[in-house]
């Protein structure tokens, strides 16, 4: 070997001990930081709870009503949130409303109060406040755009005897409160995160008067639905036995049902992140990683309790008995829940990563209920839904970059959908979230048909096999509560319980890694040592760290593999318990179609006739405005798409336009909707009658103007646009036949 290839080995042995060393020095110091960060979890953790585990939220609040004082007292209250840029207004209430009457001046279509937001987290084994936990979310946006803010918050212990129905009536109370306190805005818009979309479903179907649109994130509707080979969560209920299970958990609880346990339903759907990938993302990033880290711990691992009738009832009657899609759901004897009575649009914001409500679970009610897009219309109601790509569940409503994006949109978008036609619409947002002050968004809502919905599922057929599992579920349920329930809540007390709950294994990992333990003491001196200035990071190009990574993923990869046999082995048992013929035989047959009361009745003769005599009367009636309004819809629909562009270009027509700014709110949409159905039901004799309507050349010419403005509001007029505003012009005898 010559002197040279010596060297240049001596060299590389140098080059490859200091990479070792360096990547010995930065693992250790990254070791060290890691369990601090944990140490710091399980402080934090101890601290929520002597605080009585308040809302994660980062805004300021005021309470409004508290449940806790009601007649009948629930664990909920309504809070408003104070502006993060100043104090905001005194609210409208009944002795200043005159005042302000006689002050402002009369509003015009788009210049009303702005609606109130009401923000409603799930309680599904956490804490509230996510959806308003950083700057950037739902409240943030909701606040950036100037609606007054209220949120619905609940706490850790449910009051004694509390039930669904109780919390339904409070909330209700609450929905009153803010129309109250806002009489001139329009209804308060509320949006529902997961399992909080189903609570405000309840409302808007039972009480549509107290409520304006409804927007349900990640909120599961339909708890049959999924993809097989994809969504295994649903299969849980029957391979368990069904809800026999909830009750025994409850009975451990001493009548307390222990949130921990649906977080660690939720973890053990992802077991590579659970058991490795969020450590080791926190382990991997330990200098960039820790505040989002523990701002997120605080609220995962805040565990709040429920009722034994609350949770028995979700159970039971939603996710196994998927009563509130099929119009069984009763929350009394006297009151059943038909979500056909929602009077107010819907926006139904879903995410193809989701696996815990996927699609179909958020999407498929739609189908059972209304069963075609005509019966929508018939039921004058507008339904707007969006389904995100890949974003996670937790991202629908946590994420910074959706509330840049997407729930900026649906905010900014909940008074616009009111003046859609009836109909089933998908929200299409496109842009770069990184860049909001661009303020480039493309919105636009595209019509849509019932196959464009089942084509996120694979079909219904498969639940088929849930309809047994309802009945098996009950009977089990009769048999625990009859022959085992007397002899464990014999054997339980409260101290009994609180033991079994700290004895949980989601526990035992925060208070164990805190300085209640010992152990973990010299941590926190070490991590002191090693910050700020004796940290010492490893290269990106350093050959260890690669191998660090290759490891990870390999890891990340197995653990994915075990879960996706798992998922394989409880769907093949699940569909052999259930879908085999012999208990197909002993349980009632499922109907693959929704019911006859969802579907669309026939039109008779006398139903023609009338609508007929409306039409020939609707396109006649009226003068500029409604012309305009035909116009303005016509020019639209044309090309079967709304471009926000389009409508804020309408809105700022009508506030500009003398004749037109006087019309009010109330008068405006009862005017839009007229209109869009006039052109609806007979197009030609829509368009042939606004002759009758501006009988002035000068009238003419300003609203040919004004639909030309609405066709190049977007971009360029399409072909289909064009063709409308042609025809529109050899009626109106504004160009040569």
């Amino acid at each position: 070997m010559s002197m040279a290839q010596q060297l240049t080995g001596i060299a590389g042995g140098i080059k490859y001990s200091a990479a070792a060393f360096e990547y010995w020095l930065d693992r250790t110091q990254r070791t060290i930081l890691f369990w601090d960060v944990l140490r710091k979890r399980g402080n934090n953790y101890i601290e929520h709870l002597k605080a009585g585990q308040p809302p994660v939220l980062i805004f300021d609040y005021e309470m409004v009503l508290d449940g806790r004082t009601f007649d009948q007292p629930v664990n909920y209250s309504l809070i408003r949130i104070l502006d993060r840029r100043g104090p905001l207004a005194d609210p409208v209430t009944p002795s200043n409303a005159e005042k302000r009457k006689k002050t402002e001046p009369s509003p015009s279509v788009f210049t009303p109060p702005s609606r109130p937001i009401v923000v409603i987290d799930p309680r599904a084994g956490h804490g509230p406040g996510i959806g308003g936990s950083k700057i950037n979310s739902q409240i943030g946006v909701a606040l950036t755009q100037g609606h007054p803010v209220y949120f619905i918050m609940f706490y850790t212990n449910p009051e004694p005897d509390q039930t669904i129905a109780d919390v339904q009536q409070a909330e209700i109370r609450f929905l009153e409160e803010v129309g109250r306190r806002h009489p001139d805005a329009p209804k308060p818009a509320v949006i529902g995160n997961c399992q909080a979309g189903w609570a405000a479903a309840l409302i808007g179907a039972d009480r549509p008067d107290v409520a304006g649109p409804m927007v349900f994130n990640g909120s599961p509707l339909s708890y049959w639905g999924g993809v097989e080979g994809a969504n295994p969560m649903r299969y849980k209920g029957g391979l368990c036995g069904g809800v026999w299970t909830t009750s025994l958990w409850c009975d451990l609880g001493n009548g307390k049902f222990d949130g921990a346990h649906l977080v660690a339903g939720f973890e053990d759907l992802n077991p590579a992140n659970t058991y490795w990938k969020k450590l080791y993302n926190l382990f991997a990033k330990i200098d960039t990683e820790e505040e989002r880290f523990l701002d997120f711990e605080k609220w995962w691992g805040g565990f709040f309790k429920m009722n034994t009738e609350e949770i028995h009832f979700i159970v039971d009657s939603l996710f196994i008995g998927n009563e509130l899609e099929q119009g069984h759901l009763r929350l009394d004897e006297s009151k059943s829940i038909n979500l056909k009575n929602f009077k107010e649009p819907i926006l139904i914001f879903a995410s193809g990563g989701d696996n815990i409500t996927p699609p179909p679970q958020a999407l498929n009610w739609i189908k059972k209920v209304y069963g075609t897009v005509e019966e929508i219309k018939n039921q004058a109601q507008v339904v707007v839904y969006m389904v995100h790509k890949k974003v996670g569940h937790l991202g629908i409503f946590v994420s910074g970059n959706v509330a840049r994006k997407e729930h900026r949109e649906i905010i900014g978008s909940v008074d616009m959908v009111q003046y859609l036609s009836p109909g089933l619409y998908e929200m299409m947002v496109e842009g770069d979230p990184s860049h909001p002050e661009l303020d480039d968004f493309t919105v636009r809502f595209e019509p849509r048909s019932m196959d464009d919905i089942l084509q996120l599922d694979d079909g219904l057929e498969d639940e088929e096999a849930f309809v047994p599992v309802n009945a098996v579920s009950r009977f089990n349920d009769s048999i625990y509560q009859t022959f085992m329930r007397p002899w464990v809540r014999m054997g339980m007390t409260d101290r009994t319980a609180k033991t079994l709950r700290l004895l949980h294994p989601l526990r035992i990992q925060r208070y164990a890694f805190s300085d209640q333990n010992p152990f973990c003491l010299p941590v926190k001196y070490w991590a002191e040592a090693i910050k700020p200035f004796r940290r010492t990071i490893v290269s990106d190009d350093n050959p260890f760290l690669a191998w660090e990574t290759v490891l990870s993923n390999t890891i990340e990869a197995n653990l994915n593999r075990y879960r996706d046999l798992r998922d394989q082995t409880l769907e093949f048992w699940f569909k052999t318990l259930y879908g085999n013929p012999l208990v197909k035989m002993l349980f009632s047959p499922f109907d693959k179609t929704p019911k006859l009361k969802n579907k669309a009745k026939p039109v008779d003769k006398k139903t023609l006739k009338r609508r007929e005599a409306w039409v020939e009367m609707a396109a006649v009636e009226g003068g500029f405005a409604e012309a305009v309004v035909r116009l303005i819809i016509a020019v639209i629909g044309a090309n079967r798409m709304l471009d926000k562009r389009q409508f804020m270009e309408a809105e700022a027509i009508i506030r500009s336009n003398t004749r037109l700014s006087r019309l009010t709110p109330k008068h405006y949409k009862v005017m839009v909707k007229e209109q869009t159905r006039l052109l609806e039901l007979n197009e030609d004799s829509a368009i042939d009658g606004l002759p009758v309507l501006l009988t002035s050349e000068k009238d003419r010419l300003e609203a040919i103007e004004i639909a030309e403005r609405i066709a190049t509001a977007d971009a360029e007029p399409d072909k289909k646009e064009k063709a409308m505003l042609k025809r529109i012009r050899k009626i109106l005898q504004l160009e040569p036949n």
